[in-house]
């Protein structure tokens, strides 16, 4: 008999008291899933918790990175090479992280933030990496062991996935977050887009959602079904 997959959220803090980041470790009987990495600044508090969920080498099947930034990928390279596992991200976000840069594909900042933002996060080329797998909407995680699938949710960036469980709870990345209350990012590329990625996963049958910033929610708080 199959195991319900259990949801191991591992919060990690961001350099210069820049708030927090949110990884979701997934074990099933046949291993686990990361969704998410966190920044290269806290690689050593991210190992720990994966050793102490008990989730060693072989046993990582597989790296979803719900977006590009650096504060979701800056440690996928560094676990491929020690637990074997791939990667797997949309390509329209992939070059910034074979590039180590968070605004390629994205509306370009003014010049001072483009140069800010890689000193505070970091992604050194160590960091860099190219994808082994790019996932697209709809596709199925079932052959790494894991009843999800993915979908495409762009609006933060091009290349923004979530990733929904059979069960019903939702990997959103940072389309979403709960750091305050229940809403849709501050920090969108493409609001039309961020909007009607909204509208299509209030079609998806979502129960909870586990942000990339702040704690999980039900969605209906965010849908409008309850104010």
């Amino acid at each position: 008999m199959n195991m319900d997959p259990e949801i191991k959220p591992i919060t990690l803090q961001m350099p210069f008291r820049m708030g927090s980041v949110n990884c979701y470790l997934i074990q099933s009987d046949s291993g686990y899933l990361l969704i998410d990495s966190g920044a290269s600044f806290s690689r050593k508090d991210l190992l720990r918790e994966l050793e102490g969920a008990g989730c060693q080498a072989s046993l990582l099947k597989l790296i979803v990175l719900t977006h590009g930034d650096f504060d979701h990928t800056g440690n996928a390279a560094t676990l491929r090479r020690a637990f074997g596992a791939k990667i797997a991200m949309h390509r329209d976000d992939a070059g910034m992280a074979q590039m180590g840069d968070m605004f390629v594909n994205r509306k370009q900042p003014n010049v001072i933030i483009r140069k800010m933002i890689p000193f505070f996060i970091g992604f050194r080329k160590a960091e860099r990496f190219t994808p082994d797998v790019l996932l697209e909407d709809g596709d199925d995680l079932s052959p790494y062991g894991f009843d999800a699938r993915v979908f495409s949710i762009p609006g933060h960036s091009k290349g923004s996935l979530g990733v929904l469980t059979a069960a019903g709870d939702l990997f959103c990345g940072d389309l979403l977050v709960n750091t305050d209350k229940p809403a849709l990012n501050t920090l969108i590329d493409d609001l039309p887009a961020a909007e009607a990625s909204l509208q299509k996963l209030r079609g998806l049958g979502v129960g909870t959602v586990y942000p990339g910033h702040g704690t999980s929610f039900p969605m209906h708080v965010i849908s409008g079904e309850s104010d």
